[in-house]
């Protein structure tokens, strides 16, 4: 059987880890550095696998500042700025993670896309 460059990169890279008794897994250090983690990782299930990712934070850090311009604007500030924002953000990060979701599956055929004139009517 012929492998691929990639494939045989992926069978250098494979471990095998322990799962402790409370389903917790150690992430080989060389992996945590080669894909910069941090303290939280995106995990879903793909055909039949487990994956985890990289949390990729930059899409709501680009927001960050716009969503605390509007809450200032609301009247917030100190202790309670930094709740409301935690939850704003948690919000936006939902949102992201549903049109993602939504995307992969308008990709697998699982669902139907959307027009233009769907979202936002005919123009007449």
């Amino acid at each position: 059987m012929v492998t691929s460059p990639l494939e045989c990169d992926h069978l250098k890279k494979s471990k095998i880890i322990r799962v402790s008794k409370k389903r917790q897994i150690t992430i080989p250090l060389e992996y945590f550095e080669d894909l910069d983690l941090g303290a939280e990782v995106e995990c879903s299930l793909e055909n039949g696998s487990i994956v985890i990712r990289p949390l990729l934070r930059h899409v709501s850090d680009e927001f960050s500042v716009d969503i605390l311009k509007e809450l200032v604007a609301k009247g917030f500030s100190g202790d309670e700025l930094i709740r409301q924002f935690k939850i704003e953000q948690a919000n936006f990060r939902g949102a992201v993670r549903r049109m993602t979701e939504d995307v992969d599956q308008i990709a697998e055929g699982s669902i139907p896309s959307a027009t233009f004139e769907d979202i936002f009517g005919s123009e007449n």
